[in-house]
């Protein structure tokens, strides 16, 4: 018999205001399970992944947001903030793990399993 273990629950952690990122910029947090880069798009969007490229393991949190995407700063992989899968050329050439994200009353708020 195969037990279903319970979802890990999660942990939402006040990271500070959206307008601490500028548009288009990038906010770098550590956490228990690597550094995340948090992300706002000129649409004023936030997005979570973790801080490195599917590629050579690059600090996404140091590249160029265009979009709803970011460059790495190393090999100028395009990186889809949503799912963290590459695009384009690069498409289907691994993925960067996405964290939870919610904006409350313009406060940035990180879910991270305990």
């Amino acid at each position: 018999m195969n037990a279903i273990a319970p979802a890990p629950e999660t942990l939402w952690t006040d990271i500070g205001a959206v307008t601490d990122i500028p548009r288009r910029g990038a906010r770098r947090v550590p956490s228990p399970q690597g550094d995340l880069a948090v992300f706002r798009t000129g649409d004023n969007e936030v997005y979570a992944l973790y801080d490195r490229c599917p590629h050579k393991q690059g600090p996404l949190s140091q590249g160029i947001v265009h979009g709803r995407t970011v460059a790495c700063p190393l090999h100028n992989w395009i990186i889809d903030l949503a799912t963290g899968h590459p695009t384009g050329a690069d498409a289907g050439k691994g993925c960067t793990p996405t964290a939870r994200v919610e904006v409350r009353s313009g406060r940035i708020f990180l879910g991270l399993a305990r």
